[in-house]
């Protein structure tokens, strides 16, 4: 019995978390999933209620699980707390915590979408890309860091970048991994020219290349990747970066499927325990209404079940779904254009999860 935490976290996780239960809900009774689930406290939501972002029971809860699937946290309502209990505290908490240092954030196009995006349909049709992303290191976590008052009584914030050769090197190691069961191509993305520290990691990059003869190594500096995911985003298959350079890039990949509400991903640590999120944020514009959309946080399921749970054939089920939904022309308001031929109905996030699941009953 695989034992999955719930955190659906603030805003709209409230609701896309809910959606994405029913599809495991609905793997345990059809599918014989042997799951159990359990719901916890997390970010905004759980300074409320505890006074901390991240609360002991929540950290235990998370430890004691095999999986964890979080929805989003933050929200307007919390930011003007101290930086040191707002929500973005609880998220930067678990991944410390659990040492989830490998981010898999995958940007696909599904065929039925190319229309929703921004970019023309023969730039981005057929995008199928993996960024890499560390995620427990860099100038998110580096010390020291802080605002302080100079001698002449004017203010200065200060953050560190730091990393150390084998953290680069194991986040390295998962990337040309993943380069081995896909293309074979891998594109490391830095700031070599101007940052020492990223000039390590180009060093400890080429290092660990030696070991993965197969795949095709480039580098690429990071303003010159984020011009190139927009021209030509099909150049690259697996890229692999620092924390703050993925943060930014998978947002900008993001956007080439259409819709940042359709893109999951995965934490893991170095035994593949993860936690599993949509790659957006709270939203607290729309929380509330009902209209958020559920299917990258049901795909995070998916890859949950590939990942962590060793059940790649329900991946695959709800992957299928997910496709069958959007073939009968469910949208929700992100992803649906007007004019569209294949977008036919505009839907609200528990219809959506409800034709997930109607989908996967009929697979």
């Amino acid at each position: 019995m695989k034992k999955i935490a719930i955190l659906p976290g603030d805003g709209i996780g409230q609701e896309i978390v809910a959606e994405a239960v029913k599809v495991l809900e609905c793997l345990r009774a059809d599918f014989g999933l042997t799951i159990e689930m359990e719901q916890g406290l997390v970010g905004g939501t759980a300074y409320d209620a505890t006074g901390k972002p991240l609360p002991g029971e929540t950290l235990k809860l998370v430890k004691d699980a095999d999986s964890i699937l979080l929805g989003a946290v933050g929200g307007t309502k919390w930011e003007s707390l101290e930086i040191a209990v707002r929500p973005e505290k609880g998220l930067l908490g678990l991944r410390a915590e659990l040492e989830l240092f490998a981010n898999l954030r995958p940007a696909i196009l599904y065929p039925q979408l190319a229309q929703a995006s921004t970019l023309q349909a023969d730039v981005v049709s057929g995008l199928d890309l993996m960024i890499v992303r560390e995620l427990t290191g860099g100038i998110y976590f580096g010390q020291p860091r802080g605002i302080r008052t100079l001698d002449n009584g004017e203010r200065q914030g200060y953050n560190t970048l730091v990393y150390s050769e084998s953290e680069i090197e194991r986040i390295a190691r998962v990337a040309f991994d993943i380069a081995m069961k896909r293309d074979r191509k891998l594109c490391s993305v830095d700031k070599a020219n101007v940052l020492e520290c990223t000039e390590l990691w180009r060093e400890i990059v080429m290092t660990v290349a030696k070991d993965y003869p197969e795949v095709e190594l480039s580098h690429m500096y990071v303003d010159n990747a984020a011009m190139q995911l927009v021209r030509a985003p099909k150049q690259f298959d697996v890229m692999v970066t620092s924390n703050m350079f993925g943060d930014i890039l998978s947002d900008c990949a993001a956007m080439l499927t259409g819709s940042i509400g359709m893109l999951p991903s995965a934490s893991l640590d170095k035994n593949g325990k993860g936690m599993y999120e949509p790659i957006h944020g709270s939203a607290p514009d729309i929380a509330g209404q009902g209209i958020a959309n559920p299917l990258a946080t049901i795909l995070s399921v998916a890859m949950m079940l590939r990942y962590s749970l060793n059940e790649p054939d329900m991946a695959v089920y709800i992957e299928k779904a997910v496709g069958s939904v959007l073939d009968q022309g469910l949208r929700t308001p992100d992803i649906y254009s007007e004019g569209s031929t294949k977008a036919t109905s505009k839907v609200g996030t528990a219809q959506m999860g409800d034709a997930v699941v109607a989908a996967l009953r009929t697979k």
